[in-house]
């Protein structure tokens, strides 16, 4: 095969079985993507930029190897703008699925604490290493989300913070795969002054809050729409 689609085929087969399985007759994913349209559209958008900046000043670079183009938006590769799109929709799916099989989860004190607990946490490591532009910047829009979250709760009353939590533990096991071949290869290559250094296998420690981010803005979305097609 020919190397240029590497980054696409992960892409792929990452979406392969969220897809497929959509179809399923009790999740009924597919009815469901209407409201999902929407909901990925702005984080994508925010994150595209995010990601544009980043690589203007180098904070990360794409392997030319394992992508078809150099750039097709901005200075950034087809894929990586396919990224933000096509991980939200299989997030989200595994979200609906704990949604609709489980739908005795209730939000509770202990996961508002939690969550609370995390953007605390994020915020003093995020002060605390300000001068490394990855972390400070991942760690401080997650601190100033889950902020906004619980400032604007009434917007925000049909995100079910359980929920989330659950699913996003789930989550991180595909996440991680994908972007442990994404890293090993490595089809994005991260310059380590602007990160913790602590690494999940090749992994950098902030992808995790990177993609939390990204779910966590598009399940507030998703569920806001959902309510109103209802």
């Amino acid at each position: 095969m020919n190397p240029h689609y590497t980054y696409l085929l992960i892409l792929g087969l990452s979406v392969l079985g969220p897809l497929t399985l959509s179809f399923d007759k009790k999740v009924a994913f597919y009815t469901k993507w209407r409201p999902l349209l929407g909901a990925v559209s702005l984080p994508a958008l925010f994150y595209i930029l995010w990601d544009t900046w980043f690589t203007h000043i180098g904070i990360w670079s794409f392997n030319q190897q394992y992508i078809i183009h150099e750039t097709v938006l901005f200075n950034l590769p087809l894929e990586e703008v396919l990224f933000f799109f096509v991980v939200p929709f299989c997030c989200v799916f595994i979200y609906e699925c704990i949604r609709c099989y489980f739908p005795r989860i209730v939000n509770t004190l202990w996961a508002e604490c939690f969550l609370q607990g995390i953007g605390i946490l994020l915020l003093t490591l995020a002060l605390l290493y300000h001068d490394r532009y990855y972390t400070f910047f991942t760690f401080l829009l997650n601190a100033v989300a889950i902020l906004l979250i619980f400032l604007f709760r009434s917007y925000c009353k049909t995100f079910n913070v359980t929920a989330f939590l659950l699913s996003y533990i789930i989550i991180l096991i595909p996440f991680l795969i994908v972007n442990g071949f994404l890293t090993a290869l490595p089809v994005v290559i991260y310059n380590d002054r602007h990160n913790l250094q602590i690494r999940l296998y090749t992994i950098p420690l902030e992808d995790v809050f990177y993609g939390m981010l990204l779910i966590m803005l598009t399940i507030i979305g998703y569920e806001r729409r959902k309510g109103k097609i209802r």
